[in-house]
């Protein structure tokens, strides 16, 4: 893979205790400086009014200034300094990146992840929340939009549900927006019957498993609700909202996917690109565990370079399957 990284998104510093800590890069690029063959690719910043084609004037202007003016807690989750301002327009930035190469045609081993921080997917219109303060993947498939392209597709797989994703373009009918996340955990939304509204009723598909799911539930979801419904879609690009914090060892979730689960639903997603004839790129949202979004990180770049991760074993366990047999029922998909 060829990865979007730059130390500007390092400069984003919310404190020693604060989980979205710049470690998390340095952990990243720790585990990729032994492999063959990793490159990495700095991309320009976007620039307020790119932010503005998918967030609020006003709180472009806010946010700015609040930066301009030294940072501090913007809500109790959420911390800036002065560099956040420079870090966020990056992060955003390389999520471009990686969405602009996809189109270009990078396959294969050149199949683009943009590493920024800080992560997108709680950014609303209006407001920052999270960790989160422009929606780097929202920014990127507008840009795309903007472009040229006819639709957009985005799975997220990160525990939390992507609720700024959601909002951004919840009733619009351009942008599949399809999210796999942990029942009950932050910020609480995500619901099955939540599936878009006006012109984009039917492009929202929530997966909201209870607290324990595993690799085997993740895959049936992909395959079964997601795959379905995005082959009606047909999305030029596919942008994967990767998250690592539904790892069995991350420190603030419950629920239990490996490495070798995440090498598999990154074998999926390739393939589910493949078939909808769509672009593919990676866009790193959470991981709070520093080994494990790592080695998350690292998985992914094995399956791209040839690696063929072993599939799950075990069977969907009951809870999981009616979570995905209630997402299928809201989008008139009826029985397996």
């Amino acid at each position: 893979m060829r990865f979007g990284y730059s130390s500007d998104c390092l400069r984003h510093d919310p404190g020693p205790r604060h989980p979205e800590s710049p470690d998390r890069l340095r952990a990243i690029r720790r585990g990729l400086a032994h492999r063959h063959g990793v490159e990495y690719v700095d991309a320009d910043p976007i620039t307020a009014e790119a932010a503005r084609r998918v967030h609020d004037d006003d709180y472009v202007t806010e946010f700015r200034e609040f930066c301009d003016s030294g940072g501090g807690q913007w809500d109790p989750d959420t911390v800036a300094v002065e560099a956040t301002w420079e870090a966020a327009c990056k992060s955003a930035g390389l999520a471009v990146w990686a969405a602009e190469e996809a189109v270009a045609g990078a396959t294969g081993r050149d199949t683009p992840f943009s590493l920024g921080r800080p992560p997108g997917h709680h950014a609303v219109a209006d407001d920052a929340m999270g960790f989160c303060f422009f929606n780097n993947a929202a920014v990127a498939a507008q840009a795309t939009l903007d472009d040229g392209l006819d639709r957009v597709a985005v799975i997220d797989w990160d525990v939390h549900h992507g609720n700024g994703t959601q909002d951004i373009f919840y009733d619009r009918g351009d942008v599949c927006y399809c999210s796999i996340h942990e029942h009950g955990l932050y910020p609480g939304t995500g619901t099955v019957d939540e599936t878009g509204a006006g012109e984009g009723t039917g492009t929202t598909v929530n997966i909201p498993f209870r607290a324990g799911s595993g690799d085997a539930a993740y895959v049936e979801a992909l395959e079964t609700a997601f795959a379905p419904v995005l082959a009606g879609f047909d999305p030029d690009l596919l942008l994967i909202s990767a998250g690592f914090d539904a790892h069995v060892n991350d420190p603030i979730s419950r629920m239990s996917v490996s490495t070798e689960g995440y090498g598999v639903l990154a074998a999926r997603a390739r393939s589910l690109a493949d078939r909808l004839d769509a672009a593919l790129g990676f866009v790193l949202e959470g991981g709070y565990g520093l080994e494990t979004i790592a080695d998350g990180v690292e998985m992914t770049n094995e399956v791209f370079d040839g690696y063929e991760p072993v599939e799950p074993d075990d069977d969907v366990d009951d809870d999981a399957q009616s979570v995905i047999d209630d997402a299928r029922a809201a989008h008139g998909l009826g029985e397996k």
